[in-house]
Protein backbone atom coordinates (compact mmCIF):
# COMPACT_ATOMS: atom_id res chain seq x y z
CA UNK A 1 0.00 0.00 0.00
CA UNK A 2 1.27 3.52 -0.84
CA UNK A 3 2.25 5.74 1.72
CA UNK A 4 0.50 9.51 1.49
CA UNK A 5 2.37 12.38 0.38
CA UNK A 6 1.42 15.93 -0.04
CA UNK A 7 0.38 14.86 -3.45
CA UNK A 8 -2.08 12.65 -4.88
CA UNK A 9 -1.89 8.78 -3.97
CA UNK A 10 0.31 7.22 -7.00
CA UNK A 11 -1.09 4.60 -9.47
CA UNK A 12 1.20 2.61 -11.60
CA UNK A 13 -1.00 3.84 -14.60
CA UNK A 14 -0.47 7.59 -14.07
CA UNK A 15 2.99 7.09 -13.66
CA UNK A 16 3.57 5.50 -17.41
CA UNK A 17 1.63 7.65 -18.38
CA UNK A 18 3.41 10.65 -17.35
CA UNK A 19 6.60 8.81 -17.60
CA UNK A 20 6.48 8.12 -21.07
CA UNK A 21 5.43 11.84 -21.78
CA UNK A 22 8.52 12.96 -20.08
CA UNK A 23 10.79 10.70 -22.44
CA UNK A 24 8.54 11.96 -25.54
CA UNK A 25 9.47 15.03 -24.87
CA UNK A 26 12.86 15.22 -25.86
CA UNK A 27 15.79 13.04 -26.79
CA UNK A 28 17.74 11.29 -25.15
CA UNK A 29 17.39 10.39 -21.25
CA UNK A 30 15.12 13.08 -19.30
CA UNK A 31 16.34 15.33 -17.30
CA UNK A 32 15.23 14.12 -13.89
CA UNK A 33 18.11 16.06 -12.36
CA UNK A 34 16.10 19.35 -12.85
CA UNK A 35 12.81 18.39 -11.47
CA UNK A 36 11.53 18.97 -8.34
CA UNK A 37 7.75 17.79 -8.02
CA UNK A 38 5.54 17.09 -4.82
CA UNK A 39 6.75 13.32 -3.21
CA UNK A 40 3.45 11.41 -3.65
CA UNK A 41 4.05 8.73 -1.80
CA UNK A 42 5.72 5.23 -2.25
CA UNK A 43 4.61 2.61 -5.01
CA UNK A 44 4.83 -1.03 -4.39
CA UNK A 45 7.76 -1.70 -6.64
CA UNK A 46 10.88 -3.30 -5.98
CA UNK A 47 14.32 -3.50 -7.59
CA UNK A 48 15.63 -7.12 -7.05
CA UNK A 49 19.17 -7.65 -6.55
CA UNK A 50 19.29 -9.71 -9.63
CA UNK A 51 18.01 -6.64 -11.65
CA UNK A 52 14.61 -7.91 -11.69
CA UNK A 53 11.78 -5.03 -11.44
CA UNK A 54 8.61 -6.09 -9.53
CA UNK A 55 4.98 -4.44 -9.34
CA UNK A 56 3.08 -5.47 -6.19
CA UNK A 57 5.19 -8.70 -5.72
CA UNK A 58 4.89 -9.93 -9.17
CA UNK A 59 7.83 -9.62 -11.54
CA UNK A 60 7.00 -6.90 -14.47
CA UNK A 61 7.18 -8.51 -17.65
CA UNK A 62 7.28 -5.96 -20.14
CA UNK A 63 10.77 -5.22 -20.85
CA UNK A 64 10.22 -1.57 -22.33
CA UNK A 65 8.30 -0.72 -19.42
CA UNK A 66 11.34 -1.28 -17.33
CA UNK A 67 13.54 0.62 -19.63
CA UNK A 68 10.56 3.57 -19.56
CA UNK A 69 11.05 3.49 -15.53
CA UNK A 70 14.45 3.21 -15.88
CA UNK A 71 14.85 6.85 -17.05
CA UNK A 72 13.20 8.37 -14.87
CA UNK A 73 14.85 6.82 -12.08
CA UNK A 74 16.59 9.28 -9.12
CA UNK A 75 18.53 8.64 -6.49
CA UNK A 76 18.01 11.56 -3.24
CA UNK A 77 20.75 10.55 -0.37
CA UNK A 78 20.35 6.36 0.26
CA UNK A 79 16.17 6.63 -1.63
CA UNK A 80 15.51 5.99 -4.82
CA UNK A 81 12.50 7.71 -6.66
CA UNK A 82 10.99 7.69 -9.95
CA UNK A 83 10.49 10.79 -10.99
CA UNK A 84 7.87 12.67 -13.77
CA UNK A 85 7.81 16.52 -14.25
CA UNK A 86 4.47 16.26 -11.79
CA UNK A 87 5.32 13.46 -9.27
CA UNK A 88 7.71 11.80 -7.49
CA UNK A 89 6.88 8.18 -6.05
CA UNK A 90 9.25 6.11 -3.47
CA UNK A 91 10.40 2.42 -4.68
CA UNK A 92 12.39 0.35 -3.33
CA UNK A 93 16.36 -1.01 -4.47
CA UNK A 94 17.67 -4.33 -2.76
CA UNK A 95 20.97 -3.38 -3.82
CA UNK A 96 22.28 -1.58 -6.81
CA UNK A 97 19.45 -0.06 -9.60
CA UNK A 98 21.20 -1.59 -12.52
CA UNK A 99 22.90 -5.10 -13.17
CA UNK A 100 25.95 -4.65 -15.93
CA UNK A 101 25.18 -7.73 -17.93
CA UNK A 102 27.99 -7.59 -20.39
CA UNK A 103 31.80 -6.34 -20.90
CA UNK A 104 33.64 -5.26 -23.90
CA UNK A 105 37.04 -5.10 -23.87
CA UNK A 106 38.68 -2.68 -26.54
CA UNK A 107 41.83 -0.30 -26.97
CA UNK A 108 42.27 3.59 -26.87
CA UNK A 109 45.16 6.30 -27.31
CA UNK A 110 45.46 5.65 -23.36
CA UNK A 111 44.95 2.24 -23.22
CA UNK A 112 42.73 -0.37 -22.59
CA UNK A 113 38.90 0.61 -22.78
CA UNK A 114 35.80 -1.39 -20.69
CA UNK A 115 32.33 -0.94 -21.80
CA UNK A 116 29.40 -2.17 -19.87
CA UNK A 117 26.26 -2.69 -20.76
CA UNK A 118 22.94 -2.81 -18.63
CA UNK A 119 20.23 -4.89 -18.06
CA UNK A 120 17.92 -2.02 -19.42
CA UNK A 121 20.13 -1.18 -22.45
CA UNK A 122 22.55 1.19 -21.24
CA UNK A 123 26.02 1.61 -22.12
CA UNK A 124 28.82 2.55 -19.90
CA UNK A 125 32.23 3.73 -20.85
CA UNK A 126 34.49 3.05 -17.55
CA UNK A 127 36.11 6.24 -17.19
CA UNK A 128 37.25 8.67 -14.37
CA UNK A 129 34.06 10.07 -14.56
CA UNK A 130 32.19 6.54 -14.40
CA UNK A 131 34.41 4.16 -12.44
CA UNK A 132 34.40 0.95 -10.59
CA UNK A 133 34.57 0.70 -7.36
CA UNK A 134 34.44 -2.80 -5.16
CA UNK A 135 32.54 -3.36 -2.41
CA UNK A 136 32.80 -6.40 0.32
CA UNK A 137 30.64 -8.94 -0.06
CA UNK A 138 29.53 -11.45 2.95
CA UNK A 139 31.59 -14.10 1.66
CA UNK A 140 34.60 -12.33 2.01
CA UNK A 141 34.74 -11.31 -1.56
CA UNK A 142 34.39 -8.34 -3.85
CA UNK A 143 31.22 -7.00 -5.44
CA UNK A 144 32.37 -4.97 -8.21
CA UNK A 145 30.06 -2.10 -9.36
CA UNK A 146 29.93 0.33 -12.87
CA UNK A 147 28.86 4.08 -12.14
CA UNK A 148 26.52 4.58 -14.89
CA UNK A 149 24.79 8.41 -13.96
CA UNK A 150 24.13 10.43 -11.44
CA UNK A 151 24.33 8.40 -8.04
CA UNK A 152 23.60 5.23 -9.65
CA UNK A 153 25.27 2.10 -10.19
CA UNK A 154 25.40 -0.93 -11.41
CA UNK A 155 26.62 -4.58 -10.24
CA UNK A 156 28.50 -6.43 -12.20
CA UNK A 157 27.05 -9.87 -12.87
CA UNK A 158 29.42 -12.78 -11.59
CA UNK A 159 30.70 -14.05 -15.30
CA UNK A 160 31.53 -10.03 -15.71
CA UNK A 161 34.01 -9.74 -12.65
CA UNK A 162 35.92 -13.03 -13.63
CA UNK A 163 36.05 -11.41 -16.75
CA UNK A 164 37.25 -8.40 -15.02
CA UNK A 165 40.02 -9.97 -12.50
CA UNK A 166 41.41 -11.80 -15.64
CA UNK A 167 42.23 -7.60 -17.09
CA UNK A 168 43.58 -7.03 -13.87
CA UNK A 169 47.29 -5.70 -12.99
CA UNK A 170 49.76 -4.45 -10.60
CA UNK A 171 50.59 -1.17 -10.32
CA UNK A 172 52.21 0.85 -7.84
CA UNK A 173 49.74 3.46 -6.17
CA UNK A 174 50.85 5.85 -3.73
CA UNK A 175 53.97 3.40 -2.90
CA UNK A 176 52.15 0.42 -2.33
CA UNK A 177 51.73 -2.28 -4.85
CA UNK A 178 47.75 -2.52 -5.95
CA UNK A 179 46.02 -5.48 -7.88
CA UNK A 180 42.86 -3.45 -10.12
CA UNK A 181 41.75 -2.73 -13.71
CA UNK A 182 42.65 0.23 -15.69
CA UNK A 183 39.95 1.60 -18.29
CA UNK A 184 40.32 5.19 -20.11
CA UNK A 185 43.70 5.93 -18.45
CA UNK A 186 42.26 5.33 -14.83
CA UNK A 187 42.92 2.83 -12.70
CA UNK A 188 40.50 1.58 -10.26
CA UNK A 189 42.11 -0.75 -7.29
CA UNK A 190 40.78 -4.05 -5.92
CA UNK A 191 42.68 -4.86 -3.50
CA UNK A 192 45.99 -5.34 -1.97
CA UNK A 193 48.35 -6.86 -4.94
CA UNK A 194 49.82 -9.23 -1.78
CA UNK A 195 46.38 -10.35 -0.47
CA UNK A 196 45.40 -11.29 -4.58
CA UNK A 197 48.77 -13.41 -5.01
CA UNK A 198 48.15 -15.13 -1.82
CA UNK A 199 44.69 -15.92 -2.88
CA UNK A 200 46.06 -17.89 -6.26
Amino acid sequence: MAKQGQGATPSLDGLTAAASKASDAGRGLPPVHLWNPPFCGDLDIRIAADGTWFYLGTPIGRPALVRLFSTVLKREHDKYYLVTPVEKVGIRVDDAPFLAVEMIKERSDVGPLLRFRTNVGDWVTCDAEHGLRFAKADDGGLMPYVHVRADLWAKLTRPLYYDLVDSGEERMVDGKALFGVASSGAFFAMADAEEVRAAM
